[in-house]
C-alpha cells in the first residue's frame, strides 16, 4: 500500500509542478522517487538528493518498487523523462561537472536544491504556500510547450479579415492551401464551413451554417472531411480531404461522405488534395470516379475523374 502511496504521491506532484501530460506516468514517478531516495516507507521530509544516472536510476526502481524495465528503454527514460525534468528544473544534468559531454555514459541527474526544499514540505501545511512561490518564478513546463506549440501553428487567412490557425504539420499547411489557394481558383465567393484540426477537435466549424443547409447531429470528427466549404451562388458544398499521407476520397470515402451529408440542401462536390504529383501517383488509382483532385504544387488546375462533365454536383 504505501508503496501506491508514494507513486501516487510523485504522480500528484508532477500535475502540480507543470509536468506535460507525457510525463504524468509510473515511470516518471519512480524516477523522481529515485532521485529523492524515497522507497516505500520513506516520507516526504526525509527525501535525499543523490546522483544517478540512467541505470542506476532504473535499478533503484526495480529493488524498491519492483518495476523491472527492459535495458533497452533507457533512451526512454532519458529522452522522455529525465530530459523534462531537466527542462522543467526539477534536476540538473551533470551538476558536478556541468561540461560533461552530452553523450557520456557518466551522465548523471541531481534533483534541484530549491526543488528538494519544496518537495520536502509536500503533504504538510507548508505545501501550498512553497508550491505557489515556486510557481510565480516562471511559467511551468506544460505552459512553455504550449507557448512554443501556438509559435509554430499555421495561420489561415479566411475573407473579412478573419484568422484561424491551425497546430504544426505538412496536414495543417495542406488545409491552409486548400482555403487560400485552391477556394479562390474553383469555388469562388465560397464560406468556410469547417476546417479540421489534428490538434484539436475542431479547428473551425460554423455549425449554424452547416444547420442552415440542413446537415445537423454532426459531432463525428473522424468522418468529417478536412474541409468544407459552400458556395451560395451554385449551390455547391465541397467536401475536400487533405491528403499527406493517407486518406484520399476513394469509394468507401465517397459512400461516408455521402450518408454524413446526405439531407443537404446543396449539391455535393468531392475534392482530393495532395501536396504535390508524387504524392498523387501513389493514390491515382484508389480515387473514387465522380470526383476531383486538387494538387498544391500546380493551383491553378484540376483533375476532373468524373468524365460526363466537368466539376460540379451529381
Amino acid at each position: 500500500m504505501n508503496e501506491h502511496k508514494n507513486i501516487d504521491d510523485a504522480l500528484q506532484i508532477l500535475v502540480e509542478l507543470g509536468l506535460p501530460r507525457a510525463q504524468r506516468n509510473e515511470r516518471s514517478a519512480l524516477c523522481l522517487l529515485a532521485l529523492l531516495d524515497l522507497p516505500p516507507g520513506g516520507t516526504w521530509k526525509q527525501a535525499g538528493h543523490p546522483m544517478l544516472g540512467i541505470t542506476p536510476i532504473m535499478d533503484w526502481a526495480k529493488r524498491h518498487y519492483g518495476a523491472d524495465y527492459a535495458p533497452n528503454t533507457r533512451e526512454t527514460f532519458r529522452r522522455q523523462t529525465m530530459h523534462q525534468f531537466v527542462a522543467a528544473g526539477i534536476a540538473l544534468r551533470n551538476p558536478d561537472k556541468p561540461d560533461r559531454p552530452t553523450n557520456s555514459p557518466a551522465t548523471v541527474y541531481q534533483v534541484a536544491p530549491e526543488v528538494l526544499d519544496l518537495l520536502k514540505t509536500f503533504g504538510s501545511r507548508r505545501w501550498a504556500g512553497k508550491l505557489a512561490a515556486w510557481l510565480s518564478s516562471g511559467p511551468t513546463l506544460s505552459q512553455r510547450y504550449a507557448k512554443a506549440r501556438d509559435l509554430e501553428c499555421v495561420p489561415v487567412q479566411l475573407a473579412g479579415k478573419k484568422k484561424i490557425e491551425l497546430s504544426p504539420g505538412a496536414h495543417s499547411g495542406l488545409i491552409k492551401a486548400i482555403i487560400e489557394d485552391f477556394a479562390p481558383r474553383f469555388a469562388p465567393g465560397s464560406t468556410l464551413v469547417y476546417a479540421g484540426d489534428t490538434g484539436k477537435k475542431w479547428g473551425y466549424f460554423d455549425e449554424a451554417a452547416l444547420t442552415a443547409l440542413g446537415v445537423t447531429g454532426i459531432d463525428a470528427h473522424g468522418k468529417m472531411p478536412d474541409v468544407v466549404l459552400h458556395d451560395p451562388r451554385r449551390g455547391w458544398l465541397f467536401l475536400v480531404e487533405s491528403v499527406t499521407s493517407h486518406g484520399p476520397v476513394d469509394a468507401k470515402r465517397h459512400e461516408e461522405l455521402s450518408q454524413l451529408f446526405r439531407k443537404s440542401t446543396a449539391g455535393l462536390v468531392f475534392v482530393t488534395a495532395f501536396p504535390d504529383g508524387l504524392t498523387y501517383k501513389k493514390y491515382a488509382l484508389e480515387i473514387a470516379w465522380e470526383t476531383d483532385v486538387w494538387i498544391a504544387e500546380a493551383p491553378g488546375h484540376m483533375i476532373h475523374r468524373n468524365g460526363s462533365r466537368f466539376q460540379g454536383p451529381y
